[in-house]
């Protein structure tokens, strides 16, 4: 069958996620959003996230496959009367429950959250928990960025905990910058309220006509 010679695009039946995803992207941008929400908008840099991602990515838990060796070697070791090594690893901590836990005890360095949690109301609460407790976050793009991290698909919420001597720097870094950013950051406004082209077409058309009649009746 020949390729039509019109653009046939606007015919295209999408799949039902796609319009789902264009839908609430119309409706953040139409909708007066509070600040609560608006907040998840304002995402790290390009370049500080990568920096960040660089160090989170050292302290990857480790996978099922590793685990299952880790276990093995210890039982050989148990078996042959040696000694186990049972110090905790330090490694990235997530799992909305336990690091609510630990920001509230106040042994999370640095929380990191995703800009596209749904539903929101999940996570919508934590940077106010986080600054209550003088706890450093940011937000950053996206959950399933962060789920390569941890060996999940998504993951809401990730943190920090403690880091080797090598990298006390790089994190201090990254905290001075989270808290700078998000924890003291200048308050976050309301969102959206951004009107479609037709609407504004027909705004800006009432207010040609309107300063017409204005300048008519001047005039006379």
């Amino acid at each position: 069958m020949p390729a039509p010679r019109h653009d046939v695009r606007r015919w295209v039946k999408w799949p039902r996620y796609i319009r789902i995803q264009r839908q609430r992207a119309s409706l953040w941008m139409r909708l007066r959003v509070p600040p609560a929400l608006n907040q998840f908008t304002y995402t790290l840099e390009r370049n500080q996230a990568y920096s960040l991602f660089r160090l989170l990515l050292k302290y990857r838990p480790e996978d099922k496959k590793a685990k299952q060796l880790r276990l093995q070697k210890e039982a050989e070791e148990r078996v042959k009367g040696m000694e186990v090594d049972k110090k905790k690893p330090t490694v990235v901590k997530f799992g909305l429950n336990h690091v609510t836990n630990l920001v509230e005890s106040k042994q999370a360095k640095l929380v990191v959250i995703a800009h596209d949690v749904n539903p929101i109301e999940m996570v919508v609460w934590l940077p106010a928990l986080c600054k209550k407790m003088g706890v450093p976050y940011c937000i950053v793009k996206d959950k399933a960025r962060m789920g390569t991290v941890v060996h999940q698909k998504t993951a809401a919420v990730l943190a920090l905990t403690a880091v080797r001597s090598e990298d006390q720097k790089e994190l201090a870094r990254l905290a001075d910058l989270c808290m700078s950013s998000y924890n003291d950051g200048p308050r976050v406004s309301w969102g959206g309220g951004i009107l479609g082209p037709k609407a504004q077409a027909k705004l800006k058309k009432k207010e040609a006509a309107l300063a017409k009649e204005i300048s008519r009746r001047m005039d006379a």
